[in-house]
């Protein structure tokens, strides 16, 4: 009798008209049997990505030591997901860990899902927080969504790809690629079994596009009946909060449940075995595998997590005076992301290259050595380092633009200058703004004075016997220069400095 009414139930829970287990069927038709055939098919890949996360240090915990192996030692096709709420504009460096993850599932050979919680990031993951999240408006909600699935497009796309499998990353969208994700097969190369030959594909998807229709009635009986409170409750995450003196809301509360239901979803109808996380996620993670185990009566979901992205002291990786270093360059621009790189200390330097870069361990481990060298030059190691992070997360143009503000800020360098070269420093030195009349034929030496540059004419002018004063990282040997209109980059910006590090950005206006 309990088998029998276990099996009305499941019936019910994957009725089409209400609660979304199935698919909606005027966006996809994908095979009911999509979790079993993603289990039982078999890629050529040589390399296990466990075992790949693990030589890096990408590994925390796992569901399973032989994560996508089969009895016979073949390495079995997964689909994995991490999911990032959209609780700003742009992700930020604690999320790059889990795009580098994605990431080596997609250059092992498997399909690497992102999704976005468009659904989740109305109620906020107390995972590591000691207070509730500020609630967002809906339409901050979908801005920031988009935003985000926009970033990870890029980023997930830059990861690298053979010309053969380019095509696998351009169609990024949720409506291009849900049936490239559920079918049992990816095209791949049975000739291919070097890490990073075997690309796989990727998607991102939106958890709002299940959650919109579900009623809270339907999530009570049929998910919520098969959550034990005592279980819900012995997860770290709840225990740190309901410990405290903030405490912890039943909102806050069912959101390992959300969370869970997000995994049972895709797995049943897209074939999506394997959820990764931050190793705070680990209890939302298992919420999930339990909830697939108990509705479904299914085994082969599977979790797996990460170290969270700390510095040798233990502090957080990510921080700076100004705030979170984030991802996009609406917030933060490739030449200060670019430089946050650079300053990472010699301690730390080595293994962030393993956790946050595609360079091979040989090649990491012959840098380390050099660091040890005789002659070796400062910040060597922490150059590649952050020219290997800015091409990931911004792309070869960011790069450029990186090295080249970089670059701009050394006095009598022969950079070429523009504006936006300018611009690209502007956040990180003191700027002003200036009207064109009060620029153009304005003494170079009162200008320096007025803008801050130096405290007074005087200054300025000792600094220019001294050769110490720059215009647009030009020496100026005369005290009588004047600004003439071939002076203002671009019609629009000067750049003065005083020695190698005192700079002052002029707008135009």
């Amino acid at each position: 009798m309990a088998s029998a009414a276990m099996a009305a139930s499941t019936r019910t829970l994957l009725r089409p008209h209400r609660l979304l287990l199935l698919p909606d069927p005027r966006r996809r038709r994908l095979s009911a049997t999509a979790a079993a055939s993603a289990n039982a098919v078999a890629t050529t890949v040589r390399r296990s990505v466990v075992d790949v996360l693990r030589e890096r240090g990408l590994l925390e915990a796992t569901t399973s030591e032989t994560l996508g192996s089969s009895a016979t030692g073949e390495h079995q096709l997964l689909k994995a997901y991490c999911g990032f709420d959209p609780t700003a504009e742009s992700l930020h460096l604690g999320n790059l860990i889990g795009l580098v993850a994605l990431s080596w599932f997609r250059r092992c050979g498997h399909t690497a899902v992102a999704l976005v919680g468009g659904a989740t990031g109305r109620v906020g993951d107390p995972s590591g927080k000691s207070a509730e999240r500020p609630d967002l408006d809906l339409a901050a909600v979908i801005a920031n969504s988009d935003a985000i699935k926009a970033l990870v497009a890029q980023i997930l796309g830059r990861a690298p790809v053979s010309s053969h499998h380019a095509q696998s990353g351009k169609s990024a969208i949720l409506d291009q690629n849900e049936h490239a994700l559920a079918s049992s097969g990816q095209g791949l190369p049975d000739n291919l079994d070097n890490v990073g030959e075997n690309i796989g594909s990727f998607v991102i998807l939106d958890n709002y596009d299940w959650w919109k229709d579900i009623t809270l009635l339907d999530f009570l009986r049929e998910v919520g009946k098969y959550a034990r409170v005592g279980t819900m409750i012995a997860k770290e995450s709840v225990k740190k909060r309901l410990n405290s003196e903030e405490g912890m809301s039943y909102t806050e509360f069912t959101y390992q449940l959300l969370q869970g239901y997000d995994f049972l979803y895709m797995f049943k109808n897209m074939g999506v075995n394997v959820q990764i996380g931050g190793s705070d996620q680990w209890g939302n993670i298992t919420a999930g595998t339990d909830l697939i185990r108990k509705i479904l009566q299914v085994e082969g979901a599977h979790g797996l997590t990460f170290p969270l992205l700390l510095k040798s002291d233990g502090t957080k990786f990510g921080k700076s005076e100004d705030g979170a270093i984030w991802l996009s360059s609406k917030m933060l621009s490739p030449y200060k992301f670019y430089q946050y790189f650079y300053s990472v200390p010699d301690v730390d330097v080595v293994r962030f290259m393993k956790i946050l870069t595609f360079v091979s361990l040989d090649e990491i481990q012959e840098l380390e050595e050099s660091m040890k060298k005789p002659g070796y030059v400062p910040n060597t190691v922490q150059r590649r380092l952050a020219e290997e992070v800015t091409r990931f997360v911004h792309g070869e143009e960011g790069l450029q633009e990186a090295l080249k503000a970089t670059e701009a800020l050394r006095p009598g360098a022969q950079t070429e200058l523009d504006s936006q070269t300018i611009e690209g420093i502007a956040d990180g030195v003191p700027s002003c703004s200036l009207s064109y009349d009060q620029v153009l034929k304005s003494p170079l030496v009162d200008l320096a004075a007025s803008t801050g540059l130096l405290a007074s004419k005087s200054a300025v002018k000792r600094l220019i016997k001294q050769g110490g004063l720059y215009l647009n990282n030009t020496k100026i040997d005369s005290e009588d220069k004047l600004i003439e209109e071939s002076d203002i980059v671009d019609g629009k910006v000067l750049l003065l400095s005083a020695g190698k590090k005192n700079k002052m950005v002029v707008r135009i206006s």
